[in-house]
């Protein structure tokens, strides 16, 4: 585990050293100031676990500097240390947000340091851990994609309960939006590591100027720009697991590196030669085709074998479309509570057209409608007129026993598409005839020639009025 580092800060040089002592033969990294001022200046400039901070002060006490760093660095754990103990300035020191204060000049100051500064890092490692837990309970409830029963996702669910526990490196595959993510958090949350952080890195959303430090931290002055430390991703996620999201997006330049630390578990900052050693599991997601990149000459072929130990393949919706019915529900109960409706359902109709939907974009697609549909439906039941005509029109409508049909003429054909097309816009003629590729005019002269003016019903139940059409 990495190395916690603690900022002692006190005008007195022997009790400086002397804390800077008990603390390093604890084990921890040290760093010291002499004033308030010096130590909001280190803080500008790097990171700690821990500051340690005497009271009585010349210019800033130490406690206008607790309410300094509380302000800014409010995570910060912060231990007073004071030469004139009190119930009033221990009373003073918590308000302010304090975790403890210690006692100087006692013939048990060190004892007294060791155990409060233990107690404090581990009661920061507990809040630490509560943090990720509730966001992570938070993010669970947009985990939809996760909802299946399709013999797919059975095989998808079994193999990640068999694989979540070991350290092997894993890759999911899949289309966008078919819930790589959910697959990444599945595994760290069902295996040993389910304690440690869970962090994520979208490969595709950075410049390859900045994706080396995000990966593996910087020092001060390394580039232009670094005013201070900062750990990357691989220190971040160090007893958790990394997930590198579209792996496939690094640059050629860095995945040398990457392939280093795959291999080897350790790696330099950014302007440091100091070696970092980390224990990370490394999950990557990627929608695109792995082995064709490595044939074209974008991917590593020895990262690629590195990175696919343990493929994870996401099935597209279309492929399990039995799912969408519990998906809607999952859905709707979750838009109901964050905009306060009270949808209890969809009905046939809307129903049906999500299943002949072909859903390019996936679960994610599918999520999307149905959060506008709750948000901008009247009634308490979703219907067809709550969706956007996109879906009951759009390229990704599938074939259904209206389409093509054996035995059927050309004009039969013709009948239906236009029927189908027209009923999809909800009776619109000029977007149906802009679909259809065809004049207004023109659809008007085959509904007459079918005799559909008035037969035809909308998605609302009443027949359409000729005036309506025409």
């Amino acid at each position: 585990m990495a190395t916690k580092r603690i900022l002692v800060v006190d005008d007195d040089s022997y009790v400086r050293g002397a804390t800077e002592e008990i603390l390093i033969r604890k084990g921890y990294d040290v760093d010291t100031a002499s004033a308030a001022s010096g130590a909001l200046q280190k803080l500008d400039e790097s990171e700690y676990d821990l500051l340690l901070s005497d009271i009585k002060m010349p210019g800033m006490n130490g406690l206008e500097l607790l309410e300094k760093v509380k302000t800014k660095w409010p995570e910060l754990t912060v231990i007073l240390m004071t030469a004139y103990s009190s119930v009033e300035d221990a009373v003073r020191a918590m308000k302010h947000g304090a975790y403890d204060y210690i006692q100087k000049g006692s013939e048990s100051t060190t004892a007294e340091t060791e155990i409060v500064v233990e107690r404090a890092l581990k009661f920061q490692e507990t809040e630490r851990e509560n943090r990720r837990l509730r966001s992570e309970l938070q993010s669970r409830y947009g985990f939809g994609n996760m909802i299946g029963k399709a013999k797919l996702m059975e095989q998808v669910f079994n193999y990640i309960e068999t694989v979540a526990d070991s350290p092997a490196t894993v890759l999911v595959t899949g289309e966008s939006g078919t819930g790589k993510e959910l697959v990444a958090r599945s595994l760290h949350y069902n295996s040993a590591r389910r304690n440690g952080p869970f962090i994520r890195l979208n490969c595709a959303a950075l410049p390859k100027d900045l994706m080396e430090s995000e990966l593996f931290g910087h020092e001060k002055g390394a580039f232009t720009g670094a005013i201070k430390q900062t750990r990357g991703r691989f220190e971040m996620a160090d007893g958790g697991t990394l997930l590198l999201d579209e792996i496939s997006e690094i640059d050629p330049s860095l995945q040398a590196k990457l392939l280093r630390v795959l291999q080897e578990r350790e790696f330099e900052r950014v302007g440091s030669t100091q070696t970092i050693k980390v224990n990370v599991r490394i999950v990557a997601t990627t929608n695109r085709d792995l082995q064709k990149e490595v044939d074209e000459g974008n991917f590593r072929q020895d990262l690629y074998y590195r990175l696919n130990v343990i493929e994870v393949e996401m099935p597209p919706l279309r492929d399990r479309l039995e799912d969408a019915p519990a998906l809607v529900r999952a859905f709707i109960e979750r838009y109901n509570e964050e905009n306060g409706k009270s949808i209890v359902g969809i009905d046939d109709e809307a129903m049906e057209l999500i299943m002949r939907y072909d859903w390019p974009g996936n679960v994610r697609e599918l999520e999307n409608y149905i959060e506008r549909a709750v948000v901008v439906a009247s009634g308490t039941v979703l219907t067809v007129a709550d969706f956007p005509r996109k879906l009951a029109a759009g390229p990704g409508i599938s074939s259904s026993d209206d389409g093509l049909q054996i035995g059927l003429t050309v004009h039969e054909m013709e009948r239906r598409l236009i029927m189908k097309t027209l009923e999809a816009f909800s009776g619109n003629r000029t977007d149906a005839a802009s679909q259809l590729g065809i004049s207004t005019r023109t659809l008007r002269n085959k509904l007459h020639e079918y005799g559909e003016m008035t037969a035809f019903k909308p998605g609302n139940g009443r027949p359409f009025l000729e005036s309506e059409i025409a």
